[in-house]
């Protein structure tokens, strides 16, 4: 024969006893509730890495002027920054370019997610993702005139 108390029950017997099963599911609750906030929050964060190496400062720019390149331009130019962050888009890393004056923004892509069963990767439905993103912003240097 097996026995089960339901609380009302437990609370007939011994009111000390019910009274601290109380506390202690309250107190559960609140601890699940706090781990919780605590983990959505840790993993929405971004893990962003911003460096800058200009001895000087450029005026900002609206991002619409900032292009975007896959790799160096041909034409001589100064690094100002470098971004890294997990998360963010190139839209975002362009802004960030344009609020410290840069002419352009080198973007590389790194990481990404693959389905293990697919051997090529143009074959991959997951061949344009990333995890990491790094934005090389930079000024172009003024050419002289002979």
């Amino acid at each position: 024969m097996q026995y089960e108390l339901t609380i009302q029950q437990t609370a007939k017997l011994n009111p000390l006893i019910h009274k601290h099963i109380r506390r202690l599911t309250a107190t559960l609750g609140r601890l699940a509730l706090v781990f919780t906030a605590v983990f959505s929050l840790a993993s929405c964060a971004t893990d962003v890495a911003n460096r800058y190496y200009a001895g000087q400062s450029f005026p900002p720019k609206d991002p619409s002027e900032v292009v975007i390149l896959r790799s160096a331009p041909n034409r001589p130019y100064e690094v100002i920054a470098d971004f890294q962050s997990r998360g963010e888009s190139e839209k975002s890393v362009r802004k960030k370019a344009a609020k410290i004056g840069a002419d352009a923004v080198i973007i590389s892509i790194l990481g990404g997610y693959y389905n293990l069963s697919t051997q090529w990767a143009s074959d991959d439905a997951h061949a344009n993702t990333y995890t990491r993103i790094c934005g090389t912003a930079i000024v172009y240097k003024q050419t002289k005139k002979p």
